[in-house]
């Protein structure tokens, strides 16, 4: 992961079990195909439904959404003219699930994400044309205008200020899977991690937050073992036979593995959160786009929209993202700072 947090690129690589591993294998052969993997569900006049072809990775749900004039009318004129709000995911090559990747009928992107942002359109009245790239060619998509704004895990930080506007819409957050079975928790203490053998990707974001924790129980002579991997399905197989206690890893990833996990054999449940930003802020995710482009206001009052009248909720419930919800969605609301970008 890259110290600016959570990104698809990051969560590509912490598929955790064989399902997953069947899954990616399918998204890899259509993700080269920038043209299938864009088309979006059509959906009935004013409704949306979010985790549509997911393949057990949401459970498929009809919102009702309309549009909010007084919302709309905050768009930019360009915007508004052309009547589309176009959507960029930086999905490819294969997919970050579960925020995006193609559909079980292998041409539909899919995912928490650009659902989130069919919602917003629906709420600003514009028909959403999602455009799925790379991570890189995401923000050469926004730089360009191209992309009217992204949706795509994107973290809020202090040097992407300097380029784009931002507006808020779930936690960037941290997590450890354990066994179902297992009777420990984090609990926001890093000193309930000592006596623990806990794996993480190396030269990732949770990385370099498990060695500072290490650091400090060492201080106190308490010991923290930290086991890497070759790859996901090795640290799988390691938890499920008991050489780690728990892996570390981006929420998402982890909502998505003990979903795909919990009819298996070694099903895996959640044992606590930890911002991705470290413990002196709460990292956010955010809708991207260009600075100044007048976006990010409209889009964050469609948001708190979706917020107030529900929608927003069985949108997280229906991807097994709830513990990432937002009370508000804020414009550019404090990031990480540039020391730890």
């Amino acid at each position: 992961m890259r110290t600016l947090g959570l990104n698809s690129r990051t969560l590509r690589g912490v598929a955790a079990t064989a399902a997953v591993a069947s899954l990616a294998a399918s998204l890899a052969a259509c993700g080269a195909d920038s043209d299938a993997a864009t088309r979006t569900r059509t959906d009935a006049t004013g409704t949306v439904t979010v985790g549509a072809l997911s393949n057990g990775a949401a459970k498929e749900t009809a919102l009702k959404v309309s549009e909010v004039k007084s919302i709309s009318a905050e768009l930019p004129k360009s915007v508004a003219k052309k009547g589309t709000l176009v959507v960029g995911i930086g999905a490819l090559p294969a997919g970050s699930p579960p925020l995006n990747f193609v559909g079980s009928d292998q041409k539909t992107l899919t995912g928490s994400e650009p659902d989130l942002g069919k919602l917003v359109a629906a709420v600003l009245g514009l028909k959403p044309e999602v455009k799925n790239s790379t991570w890189e060619n995401l923000f050469v998509g926004v730089d360009s205008g191209k992309v009217d704004v992204a949706f795509s895990n994107v973290t809020d930080t202090e040097e992407r200020k300097r380029k784009y506007e931002f507006a808020s819409y779930r936690q960037d957050n941290l997590a450890f899977e354990v066994p179902k079975k297992s009777t420990w928790n984090f609990a926001g203490d890093y000193r309930n991690l000592a006596g623990k053998t806990v794996a993480v990707g190396a030269g990732t974001n949770q990385e370099k937050i498990l060695l500072e924790w290490k650091a400090k129980l060492a201080k106190e002579d308490k010991k923290l073992t930290v086991k890497y991997y070759q790859d996901n399905n090795a640290t799988a197989l390691a938890l499920n036979s008991g050489k780690i206690d728990a892996s570390f890893g981006p929420n998402p990833a982890v909502a998505y593995h003990v979903t795909q996990n919990a009819k298996s054999p070694n099903p895996t449940r959640n044992a606590g959160q930890f911002s991705g930003a470290g413990e002196t802020i709460q990292g956010l995710i955010a809708a991207t786009a260009k600075k100044d482009s007048g976006l990010a206001k409209p889009v964050a009052d469609a948001i708190n929209y979706l917020i107030k009248n529900g929608q927003y909720a069985k949108w997280l419930a229906a991807w097994n993202l709830s513990n990432e919800a937002v009370k508000t969605s804020e414009v550019n609301p404090p990031g990480l700072p540039l020391d730890n970008s």
